[in-house]
């Protein structure tokens, strides 16, 4: 039964890390570091100082963060790095309490709770970890297998040869 469920907890937790860093990596490659130029001029229209700088800590923060939580190692800082790019894209550019017509207020309402929900699954992550399906889980495995003390390991060995 542990091994039914430690399965069902890897696929859930390896699904959740690639579903949630999804819409970074593609959205870092296709808009961010394609279109670099284009960006920074939107960023500079919305008010961030230093856009071009802004951009590159960005794209940093979205690839570090994103290629974490893909191979699930330092999964918890992975997702750290993610949330506050979140936070700060959208306090910045969904700022819909600033925004008088209702068409685009409620565009922004949308993103802004998009937004929202991502940031839950990232504290979810920044709480549980990788999973056991990650590179965090593979380590944690490792260390407690190494707390077991040598007379328990031959013990255990000892009673398999009996049996």
């Amino acid at each position: 039964m542990e091994q039914v469920a430690n399965f069902v907890q890897g696929c859930v937790s390896l699904s959740a890390r690639f579903m949630l860093v999804a819409i970074f990596l593609f959205s870092a490659f296709d808009s961010k570091i394609r279109h670099f130029s284009q960006t920074a001029e939107y960023m500079a229209s919305e008010g961030i100082p230093n856009p071009r700088l802004a951009l590159f800590g960005a794209i940093g923060l979205i690839l570090i963060g994103g290629l974490s939580l893909l191979a699930g190692a330092w999964t918890r800082i992975g997702a750290a790095f993610l949330f506050v790019f979140l936070a700060a894209a959208t306090f910045y550019f969904h700022d819909f309490w600033m925004i008088a017509d209702p068409a685009q207020r409620q565009l922004q309402i949308i993103q802004f709770m998009k937004n929202m929900a991502i940031g839950g699954g990232l504290l979810a992550l920044i709480y549980a970890g990788g999973g056991p399906w990650s590179v965090d889980g593979w380590i944690e495995q490792k260390l407690e297998e190494s707390e077991i003390s040598p007379t328990q390991k031959t013990k255990g060995s000892q009673r398999s040869k009996a049996a």
